[in-house]
């Protein structure tokens, strides 16, 4: 990340929330407003094709069990796997952290090539859960009720209300983000509403690269690097 210094005012922005708080609706808003974004959930899908070496180090591991007819592996199987098992779930970590970080370093260097002065988001859901966030220049957390999440959950995945309670247990609570979070959106009215909050982020972001505030801490010190090679041991 050394390379990256000084070339413009990028930032580096890490959109981050609790599930069906509605991630997917800011970060589109934020690039309409010009912030292209790095998905991370779709960089985790890319690292584990077939016959990528994670792909390869993954089927050593766990076995063919977690391979689906097609081929891809069945992140849910998986999922469930490492859930029980600690020691499973950092060794999955270990195989696939690396080479998200190493396809995110390459994505960065490919944005900023073509506009160095690039507010650049970062869409990491298990971002604090990871303790990833001092990595970045600002944390934008997206945030909605527990009982919003729950009615989400259950209109989208068609399931009962249990269902949807245990699926919160297992993860980080949302109230417990909001202390982490250099702004928050709260997502649980109306799409205006939400767009509007936004902006007024998108403004204050401006105004801070104006101030040339924006040199990304993650360019200075390589924390995220440091970070996933943290996960393999």
């Amino acid at each position: 990340m050394d390379k990256l210094r000084g070339k413009g005012k990028v930032m580096l922005l890490a959109v981050t929330g609790g599930i069906a708080t509605g991630k997917s609706t800011v970060s589109r808003i934020l690039g309409e407003l010009g912030a292209p974004l790095i998905d991370f959930d779709l960089l985790a899908r890319q690292v584990v094709e077939p016959g990528k070496p994670a792909w390869k180090e993954i089927v050593d591991y766990f076995g063919k069990g977690v391979v689906q007819d097609d081929g891809q592996i069945d992140r849910k199987r998986l999922s469930k796997i490492v859930f029980q098992d600690g020691v499973k779930r950092k060794k999955l970590e270990a195989m696939t952290h690396p080479r998200i970080f190493d396809e995110f370093d390459r994505k960065v260097k490919e944005i900023i090539s073509k506009d160095p002065d690039a507010i650049i988001q970062a869409g990491i859901p298990l971002l604090i859960e990871l303790d990833l966030q001092p990595g970045f220049d600002k944390v934008l957390l997206v945030y909605a009720p527990q009982e919003t999440q729950i009615e989400r959950l259950m209109k989208r995945d068609r399931i009962s209300r249990e269902a949807a309670k245990d699926i919160l247990k297992a993860q980080m609570p949302i109230d417990e983000k909001l202390r982490l979070a250099d702004f928050v959106i709260h997502n649980e009215g109306s799409l205006e509403d939400t767009r509007k909050q936004v902006e007024a982020v998108w403004h204050k972001l401006k105004k801070m690269q104006k101030k040339n505030t924006g040199y990304s801490r993650i360019q200075e010190t390589g924390v995220t690097r440091k970070k996933a090679k943290g996960k393999e041991k």
